[in-house]
């Protein structure tokens, strides 16, 4: 796996498959301490947590998931179900795999809301939770300008057709793909690892489209107000205000409504704030999970 769209960062620490119900994902193992697990949305993959890893593996276990969104690596069965619910069945089995338990579970973007509905659905391993700039009870999933995506990937052909471009890095940069939610420059390994994976594997697009086009807004809803309902656990919102695709505002909202949900904002940074401000999402984090 030494290509470039197969590249993971060494600061993931060590890699895991997990055999689940769906098919077999790979997890990224690093340190020691209370349990932390990260999940990234679509067209990213574990290589968006690598610097905060880095910088959190002297306090914590860092367990980065690939999820099978349209960066990962290894393809799912055939018959793997990738709506919403499936995705977070995903999660939930993985931490379930891993014999995890007392979970700080973080997600970002469409992966905090796969989060959220796994949280919903099997709180018992999942004691807090962090949202990091995504889709909330108050949002569309996918939300625009990203909205179309569904409907494209119902032919996976011209699902293909359309993530071609993303060959271009000039391309990648531009709105209409990372560029409103990555304000700094990607380091181009991470880039290419995000962007070429569902370019140079029929099964990965496949895979792509069939996350793509089951996406839709009412399981995320649903969750949030399940967990709105009866998480009692602490939810951390680390979110920029500058954020251009999932408003600040949302988050205040739902912070506000949940048993104790908390806002910190994450200053000069957009949606991917990994990339953009690892040390200052890290810096929320580590204040968060050790209370």
């Amino acid at each position: 796996m030494s290509a470039p769209h197969h590249w993971r960062s060494t600061l993931l620490g060590g890699r895991h498959e997990l055999s689940l119900a769906g098919g077999r994902i790979e997890c990224h193992e690093r340190g020691e301490g209370p349990t932390l697990v990260f999940c990234h949305g679509w067209l990213a993959n574990a290589n968006l947590w690598r610097d905060v890893v880095e910088l959190l593996a002297a306090d914590f276990t860092c367990v980065t998931l690939d999820l099978p969104l349209g960066s990962h690596r290894l393809a799912m069965d055939a018959d793997a179900e990738l709506d919403p619910d499936g995705c977070g069945r995903l999660i939930s089995e993985a931490i379930e795999a891993l014999q995890l338990t007392d979970v700080t579970l973080v997600g970002n973007d469409s992966g905090g809301a796969y989060s959220q509905i796994a949280a919903a659905a099997s709180p018992e391993r999942i004691a807090r939770l962090v949202l990091n700039s995504c889709e909330t009870p108050y949002d569309e999933f996918p939300p625009p300008p990203f909205d179309g995506l569904p409907g494209v990937a119902a032919d996976v052909a011209g699902l293909g057709r359309l993530l071609a471009a993303l060959s271009d890095p000039a391309v990648r940069r531009s709105p209409a793909a990372y560029g409103l939610l990555v304000k700094h420059p990607l380091d181009e390994r991470a880039s290419d690892s995000y962007a070429l994976p569902c370019l140079r594997d029929a099964a990965i697009l496949a895979d792509t489209a069939k996350v793509f086009s089951s996406a839709c807004s009412a399981p995320v809803h649903d969750a949030g107000r399940r967990l709105i309902e009866t998480f009692a656990g602490p939810v951390l919102f680390a979110w920029s205000p500058e954020d251009r695709v999932f408003p600040v505002e949302h988050a205040r909202r739902y912070a506000d409504a949940l048993t104790h949900g908390r806002l910190v904002p994450i200053e000069d940074a957009y949606s991917f704030t990994p990339e953009d401000q690892p040390a200052a999402l890290a810096e929320a984090l580590a204040g968060f999970a050790a209370a």
